[in-house]
């Protein structure tokens, strides 16, 4: 939290600080911020300083919403079993994915029109995120294009989050363009064939407003209807229902950078991604926001851990709110897990300095975690630290 004192006067022999890079460079937080106790916290202010469809395009899911619920439930069927006197003096948080360190294991999710949250939008949290030494994935359909993220913090690694489009053309224009401006991974959507119903955005009437930074033309706006979402017959114009992991095979011919699918539960589609070359799996249902009734993303986690048999790096999103639900995650076979509602939470509620403020939260309680369960590193983290009670299995006796 940002001091309340007066700056000390300065002596003669004191020398200024020297001044941290741009990327490193946060706003001071809010009297609101410095209030917040953790991320739930942080998407109290963001519901009230966003208008109703913003936050409900952010917030909700598919029809019912159960798999939005089920997701963050599941993380309450999986208990901690710590251990005693195992020396946690020191914690260190740090790991790698893909081989690029990281400060921590918790990736910034692609999320979509993020400056309709805050003004600066995607570049805010490029910049919270090299500042806090983690990775963001950007989504194609940003408010702030390829090159405008990277230059924002140039030095920090980023992965291109990528929906192949119905013209290919369009999509290797981006894949050339991701790579040009140094991202480090491409990461294929690969749970959204259609859009799913989302029936907050047709209630509301849902239309953005903004154009998509990475297109130009008609594509790059939502279209405006008398009815339903505007966003959802927009977006499907960019979405290509005929996609097979063949598509996989032809990414692969046309880049160098390593391929992860994001939009995996079904532990059968392991092996046919692996065959196709990918470097990385990402357990996601879309946050909930596609097939609604899907099941939760860390039930599913350890079925496709165990397909995967350390052949490639698995991550799961969906639910993250604490520092406990990232060690349950990594108990559960993943390298890191990928969060996006709580970094939209905190760039609504005060920008950069939000997005930085969420990131500390979770860096924070997962150092608490790791230290009261007894692993001072993230590789002390294994399957026996946790027990699950998933509506599917029996409880796991100690």
């Amino acid at each position: 939290m940002a001091s309340r004192r007066k700056p000390a006067a300065r002596s003669a022999k004191t020398r200024p600080a020297p001044k941290r890079p741009l990327a490193e460079r946060l706003p001071e937080a809010s009297p609101a911020l410095e209030a917040c106790a953790c991320v739930t916290d942080l998407e109290a202010i963001a519901r009230q300083k966003l208008p109703k469809g913003v936050y409900d395009y952010y917030a909700g899911g598919a029809e019912d919403e159960q798999t939005v619920h089920a997701n963050r439930d599941a993380y309450r069927h999986v208990y901690l079993r710590p251990r005693a006197l195992v020396g946690v003096a020191r914690v260190d948080t740090a790991t790698t994915v893909l081989g690029i360190p990281i400060s921590l294991p918790v990736l910034l999710a692609p999320v979509a029109y993020q400056r309709m949250a805050d003004p600066e939008g995607e570049v805010a949290t490029a910049r919270a995120a090299a500042a806090a030494g983690t990775l963001m994935v950007v989504s194609t359909i940003a408010t702030a294009s390829i090159e405008e993220v990277a230059s924002a913090a140039p030095a920090a690694p980023r992965w291109f989050q990528l929906y192949m489009a119905p013209e290919r053309e369009i999509s290797e224009h981006l894949i050339a363009r991701a790579e040009a401006a140094g991202y480090r991974a491409l990461c294929l959507t690969v749970d959204t064939p259609l859009l799913g119903r989302r029936e907050r955005d047709v209630r509301n009437r849902f239309n953005p407003g903004m154009a998509l930074a990475n297109f130009e033309g008609d594509i790059a706006w939502m279209p405006r209807t008398q009815s339903g979402s505007s966003f959802a017959v927009g977006a499907s114009r960019l979405l290509d229902p005929s996609l097979t992991w063949e598509t996989i095979r032809w990414m692969r011919g046309r880049t160098k950078l390593p391929i992860i699918v994001k939009g995996v539960i079904a532990a059968s589609d392991v092996e046919p991604a692996i065959e196709a070359g990918v470097s990385g799996i990402v357990v996601s249902n879309h946050g909930g926001r596609q097939l609604d009734g899907c099941e939760p993303t860390l039930a599913a986690l350890p079925n496709v851990v165990e397909a995967a048999a350390g052949r490639v790096e698995v991550y799961v999103d969906g639910g993250v709110r604490r520092g406990t639900d990232v060690v349950k995650a990594l108990a559960l076979g993943a390298r890191a897990v990928l969060v996006g509602r709580p970094i939209v939470w905190g760039l609504a509620a005060a920008g950069q300095a939000g997005v930085a403020t969420a990131l500390e939260m979770l860096r924070s309680e997962l150092a608490m975690a790791m230290a009261l369960c007894g692993c001072p590193t993230i590789d002390a983290i294994g399957r026996e630290l946790v027990v699950t009670r998933f509506a599917s299995e029996p409880f796991q006796r100690a």
